[in-house]
């Protein structure tokens, strides 16, 4: 029987000879590659080479937006004609709100998918259980939340992704599928991490800024206006911001979304399971999107 450490390197190979970088990655590699063949050919053309390459990265930190699928695929819609949406939930799981998030969700015959930091995963190991129990999905959305997750190097993010992975399966018994970064903000080096990590990205069709807006109301405008099926909604059960009634505002937002969500004759999901991954990706990513639809994972190109 192989050991264990190289059953895991065995699946990171598998994960990264499955990645294909998007059409932009690889004109930024060639790109790359083309100056620094220019200058250790001609020194002099240096300023010339470091400029275009700085153009080149402005541009690519213009593709980091949550929904942009030009760095790769991601999910932000669901698949297919059903009538229903998917509900995510970041930065949880937390004793004092979680607990009222998922019976509000019991109530409605609703269902969600977790996107937990792993510490606190952890820290209330018996939470993230219950989210499973009662028939939710619990994914990865980093060990500590760093802010800067977006800036750091390869090494450094697949430390950070596979320790909240760790954590996740320790606390649960259950290894998350997806991946969302904090702010949804995505590096141009992410995706070969994912593929290490056997991990698909998703971030969503809409939020509602319910972690720094105190207003329930504009919160759940942004989620409900033009409310359709496929979409994807955020909204957090940890670090939640207070309404100016001092209540979590994502409480306070969720029966009413709720109750739209049913009004418009729409269910509310979890996030598609894995084996539905390939079927995703080839009913969702667009032209920019078609040659990133080959990765294993669940994905729309936006």
């Amino acid at each position: 029987m192989m050991p264990p450490a190289l059953l895991a390197a065995a699946g990171r190979m598998r994960g990264l000879l499955a990645w294909s970088p998007s059409p932009v990655i690889r004109a930024s590699l060639g790109l790359h590659a083309g100056g620094l063949a220019a200058m250790a050919a001609a020194p002099g053309c240096w300023p010339e080479a470091l400029s275009l390459l700085a153009a080149n990265h402005v541009a690519l930190a213009g593709c980091m937006h949550p929904r942009c699928g030009r760095l790769g695929p991601t999910l932000t819609r669901l698949p297919g004609a059903e009538p229903r949406v998917a509900l995510t939930f970041d930065d949880g799981p937390d004793p004092a709100v979680t607990p009222r998030v998922l019976d509000l969700l019991d109530a409605a015959g609703a269902k969600a998918s977790f996107f937990v930091i792993g510490e606190r995963a952890a820290r209330h190991p018996a939470l993230v259980r219950e989210m499973l129990r009662r028939g939710h999905s619990v994914e990865n959305h980093t060990y500590r939340h760093p802010l800067g997750f977006a800036a750091w190097g390869p090494g450094a993010m697949l430390q950070e992704i596979e320790a909240a992975q760790a954590a996740i399966a320790d606390s649960c018994g259950q290894a998350p599928r997806f991946f969302r970064p904090p702010a949804g903000l995505r590096s141009p080096l992410l995706d070969p991490v994912l593929a290490l990590a056997g991990l698909s990205l998703a971030t969503w069709t809409r939020r509602g800024y319910d972690a720094v807006c105190p207003r329930p109301d504009r919160v759940l405008a942004r989620l409900s206006r033009g409310l359709g099926r496929g979409d994807v909604l955020l909204l957090h059960d940890g670090r939640s911001a207070r309404s100016y009634a001092g209540t979590s505002v994502a409480l306070d937002v969720l029966p009413g979304l709720l109750a739209r969500i049913a009004g418009a004759g729409l269910s509310a999901v979890a996030l598609p399971p894995a084996e539905d991954a390939p079927r995703v990706a080839a009913a969702t990513a667009g032209p920019a999107g078609a040659a990133a639809s080959r990765a294993p994972a669940a994905y729309a190109s936006r």
